[in-house]
């Protein structure tokens, strides 16, 4: 071994040389980024929205039929294929008679939810969605954060999410 060759003399041993070329670096990018704006890779959030992917995996939906029913029929495969135990249901039968039932309490909290997209996978119904392209989901209590029924159940996508949203799952 040379220690020689590994000694660090005076200056460098100071890191001064290499502090000043990360500022050099620093200020050629900031002053770069300064003069060519228009190239810059930001949005103006929120007045701007992101374009998303077709397969991202947002803000929960009950799908309806057309008696502005739910196609849920309180079956428990999402909750139980949910990995992070935050889809709570209740179920009940129709008055009317016959096998199907219905949800009478269908939450999903989404303060622990990890959006792996299992419950939508597991649904033989087709009746819970991720496709609504909501990704700015922040409110200031827990509670609204928890989804109920009536909130989960839209009739259609939401007009800003129809123009992130190229293709939904049919």
């Amino acid at each position: 071994m040379d220690d020689k060759k590994n000694k660090l003399n005076i200056l460098e041993d100071t890191y001064f040389p290499e502090i000043a070329r990360g500022l050099k670096t620093t200020i050629r990018h900031f002053l770069y980024n300064l003069t060519h704006q228009e190239q810059m890779p930001t949005i103006s959030y929120p007045e701007e929205k992101r374009k998303i992917p077709e397969c991202y995996r947002g803000k929960h939906r009950l799908t309806v039929r057309e008696d502005e029913t739910p196609k849920c029929v309180a079956c428990f495969l999402c909750a139980t294929a949910c990995p992070a135990d935050c889809i709570k249901i209740e179920a009940g039968e129709y008055a009317g008679g016959g096998n199907e039932k219905y949800p009478v309490k269908y939450e999903i909290d989404l303060l622990r939810c990890v959006f792996c997209g299992l419950c939508v996978e597991a649904c033989p119904c087709d009746a819970i969605r991720m496709d609504t392209g909501e990704y700015d989901l922040a409110d200031y209590t827990r509670d609204k954060l928890i989804l109920k029924k009536e909130d989960l159940m839209m009739k259609d996508l939401p007009d800003r999410s129809k123009e992130n949203i190229k293709g939904s799952r049919k």
